[in-house]
């Protein structure tokens, strides 16, 4: 071995040194990012039994009066999947429909005004309609004229468009994609205000209307639980990192020993 090439060893040396710490910190970084994670699974598992838990029991209480819900509105802001009755008249000419896919058919949820006895308006989902029934003129028997009675779900409105891969609603069209109250009782020159608008939707119950369209009931109750799973998959990747990086170190090891 010459000058040069002893001169150059022992900066080989460092250099794989180097490059090994590098690796073992960018191995460290992963599964810090991996734990964290799995534990923000757990979190979201323990948002989600909670979520259902209190789904299941609001939708075994009795209806209550539309007057008594909005008042748990302004004062919780948390009305969601509470049973409600309201009585009043649909306006038809007003229906709104939102794309929705029910029993593997594509289609609308009608949404319809209800001008209730003080004048104001609340937005019904009435259930679904499949993609041929869209026009009313299509389902005349359905659309009762008269007083009426519905009982149904408390809905809490969006305040935005819930991701950037949902169209935007098509107002001239009258298809929308996320429920978006206020575009939708505007959009056929209904007034939002406070005074004037009920600050929710409900969902009706299950059932269907005369002639069979549209039919109620189409509210998703069992809502998917995966966070257990998820976190075991990251918590399990983690794991394996463990043991890969393991056996490496262990292989570097026998091989500096040789």
């Amino acid at each position: 071995m010459g000058p040069a090439e002893l001169s150059a060893y022992p900066l080989a040396r460092v250099g794989g040194r180097g490059r090994a710490a590098l690796a073992l910190l960018g191995a460290a970084l992963v599964f810090a990012a991996l734990c964290g994670l799995g534990f923000w699974q757990v979190e979201r598992l323990h948002w989600k039994e909670a979520l259902l838990q209190t789904i299941a029991e609001r939708t075994q209480e009795p209806p209550a009066p539309l007057r008594e819900v909005e008042r748990r509105w302004r004062e919780t802001g948390d009305i969601e999947y509470t049973p409600v009755t309201a009585a009043g008249v649909f306006e038809h000419e007003h229906e709104r429909h939102f794309f929705a896919t029910w029993k593997g058919r594509s289609g609308f949820y009608v949404y319809t005004p209800l001008r209730l006895d003080d004048g104001r308006r609340l937005l019904v989902n009435r259930g679904f309609v499949p993609y041929e029934l869209k026009n009313p003129a299509t389902r005349t028997v359905g659309q009762v004229e008269g007083r009426v009675e519905v009982t149904g779900l408390a809905r809490e409105p969006l305040a935005e468009k819930p991701s950037f891969i949902v169209p935007d609603n098509d107002e001239a069209q009258n298809i929308f994609y996320w429920k978006d109250r206020d575009r939708m009782a505007a959009s056929v020159g209904l007034p939002t205000g406070d005074d004037d608008l009920v600050p929710f939707f409900v969902d009706a119950r299950e059932g269907a209307a005369p002639g069979g369209w549209p039919v109620g009931g189409v509210t998703i109750i069992d809502l998917p639980n995966n966070h257990l799973q998820y976190a075991l998959t990251w918590f399990g990747l983690a794991g394996t990192l463990v043991v890969v990086v393991g056996a490496w170190i262990w292989r570097q090891k026998r091989q500096g020993a040789a």
